[in-house]
């Protein structure tokens, strides 16, 4: 088959080009990111690139386009697999998916969709056999007075509280004071991996470009700044020097910081390593989940329903070219809700459906609040087991009430912030999305607190 073909071909050229690396294992992971992708490529080739003999013979023989395979039939039958090799292989693959469900480059729809389910956390290592060696060996031979980590820690919790495409974060709590700390760990094959990984995606994109498939100045400029990038993220040094120039900025009174409420981790130097980061930490859940619980709230879904109504409420006709509507079927697929609530947004904007959504669920949810604080100063004797339970469950509805009024001022406070590092200090985050950011539970007014500093921009 044509597949095959292509994998048996690519075979030889993967060894020859890759075989100076001096890695075996280098080599057999790229051997599997070839063997895998070659066969999605030669699809695309043939049928649809500019050099396939295919293609010159269709145009030979002037063959109608009905009679050929559609580009969107192509894309719905590979967008899973190569899903499915970027789960398989993780590390920087995950990553590019990531940047792919995102990125303004014009990315079929079909693998937008497919590679947002990577937005969520990855797959972490086994805390025994891959990380707790490696806390032991970095973190013990930093702390000479220390011979076992029971001497430096109270507890670790084995189950990473998230895991990225190369490191993961653990929970701790330390001996000397007992504060909670949590320790991001670079997984020791990223080193190899990651460079490895970038001269597969470069070459792959090379190839791309010779059979037609993708614009040659589009694809150099997105690899160039995704490889230095990604790159950028091994140097623990480095990330954690802005976070300590950030933390400190952080600390003037005049600062927006201050004026907003928001919080940024403090490094905690004599416990880093060059593979261990560890920072103060700080509880609450990503500003991500805490919109996807809003608009639940609300009774508005969090996936295609929104997506699709934020598209629609934003469409400009002179970049109608840049955003195509979902494929059809899911089309189909709506539902009457989502067409009466569709064409009500049309009418009075999205932005005023949203406004009046907020306003109905935090009457209900005053109100509730009014009446749990009515059960609770009420004589025992008048309240019913079942009531006292019903005011327990919905004890937080006040909080919840006002949360959200807040979702306006963290967005501005976020902006506000981000100006200020980068006219005010010139070193900025270049990682600013909602799964990077907090939402303060220990604070009644819910804080936003930007927590990572990974990729960093000196101006």
């Amino acid at each position: 088959s044509l597949g095959a073909t292509a994998t048996v071909t690519t075979g030889g050229a993967a060894y020859l080009a890759y075989s100076e690396d001096n890695s075996i294992q280098g080599f057999r992971r790229q051997s599997r990111f070839w063997s895998r992708v070659m066969p999605i490529l030669a699809e695309y080739y043939w049928y649809f690139g500019s050099r396939s003999p295919y293609t010159k013979y269709r145009e030979w023989r002037q063959l109608p386009e009905s009679s050929n395979l559609t580009l969107g039939e192509l894309h719905e039958k590979n967008a899973p697999r190569l899903l499915q090799v970027m789960l398989d292989l993780r590390g920087l693959y995950i990553k590019l998916g990531q940047v792919l469900s995102v990125t303004m480059l014009p990315v079929p729809e079909v693998y937008r969709e497919a590679f947002r389910t990577l937005q969520s956390d990855a797959t972490g290592y086994d805390f025994d056999t891959v990380i707790l060696p490696l806390l032991k060996s970095e973190l013990l031979a930093r702390d000479d007075s220390a011979t076992t980590m029971e001497e430096i820690f109270q507890s670790v919790d084995p189950i990473p509280c998230g895991a990225a495409s190369i490191a993961q974060a653990h929970k701790a709590t330390l001996k000397k004071d007992g504060s909670d700390v949590i320790l991001k760990v670079q997984y020791p094959d990223a080193s190899w991996q990651v460079p490895a990984d970038i001269r597969c995606v470069g070459d792959f994109l090379k190839v791309c470009v010779w059979a037609g498939v993708v614009d040659e100045a589009a694809a150099k400029m997105s690899f160039e700044e995704f490889s230095r990038q990604f790159l950028a993220e091994l140097d623990y040094a480095a990330e954690q020097r802005n976070l300590k120039t950030i933390y400190e900025s952080s600390l003037d009174p005049a600062s927006p910081y201050a004026k907003h409420g928001i919080v940024v981790p403090k490094a905690i130097e004599e416990m880093c390593t060059p593979h261990i980061l560890t920072m103060t930490y700080l509880p609450g859940p990503k500003l991500e989940e805490e919109a996807h619980r809003q608009l639940k709230m609300l009774g508005l879904g969090t996936k295609r329903d929104m997506r699709k109504l934020v598209k629609e409420a934003d469409m400009n006709p002179t970049l109608e070219h840049q955003q195509k509507p979902l494929v059809e079927a899911e089309q189909r697929a709506s539902s009457w809700q989502f067409r009466l609530l569709s064409t009500v947004t049309k009418a009075v904007g999205i932005d005023n459906l949203m406004k009046t959504f907020r306003w109905f669920q935090r009457v209900i949810l005053w109100s509730t609040g009014v009446a749990v604080k009515s059960i609770e100063a009420a004589p025992t004797s008048f309240v019913s087991s079942g009531l006292n339970k019903w005011a327990q469950d919905h004890k937080s509805a006040s909080k919840q009430a006002k949360r959200l009024t807040l979702t306006e001022s963290w967005v501005d406070a976020l902006l506000d912030v981000h100006g200020h590092q980068i006219f005010q200090l010139g070193l900025f985050n270049a990682d600013p999305h909602p799964g990077n950011t907090l939402v303060l539970e220990n604070n009644d007014d819910g804080s936003p607190t930007t927590t990572c500093y990974k990729v960093c921009y000196s101006l």
